[in-house]
């Protein structure tokens, strides 16, 4: 069981805390990106082909990148999934050792 540990008690924990920001961060510029808000033009990855066809292709863009982020959410889900574990096998070691 030990040699699933491949962390410390530390660095699992900024794991944590480093994955819940990355996900409700991310969780919500992906619904703002959804809800196609004018303030995130400029990360919208346009060319002027996109900006001379009329707005479907500019929100098609949009919803390209809510996806985006709401993939990479989930992906910052996964890792502090991961990191609770460490943290739990952690304890376990160390409860284990006294």
């Amino acid at each position: 069981m030990a040699s699933l540990l491949c962390c410390g008690p530390k660095m699992a924990a900024c794991g944590i805390v480093l994955s819940v920001w990355g996900v409700i961060m991310l969780v919500l510029l992906g619904l703002f990106f959804n809800v196609h808000s004018a303030v995130l033009i400029e990360d919208v990855p346009a060319t002027e082909k996109e900006f001379t066809s009329g707005v479907t292709a500019i929100h098609a863009l949009y919803d390209q990148v809510s996806y985006n982020c709401f993939i990479a959410a989930g992906l910052y889900f996964i890792l502090g999934g991961f990191c609770f574990c460490q943290v739990r096998l952690n304890k376990r070691k160390e409860y284990l050792v006294r």
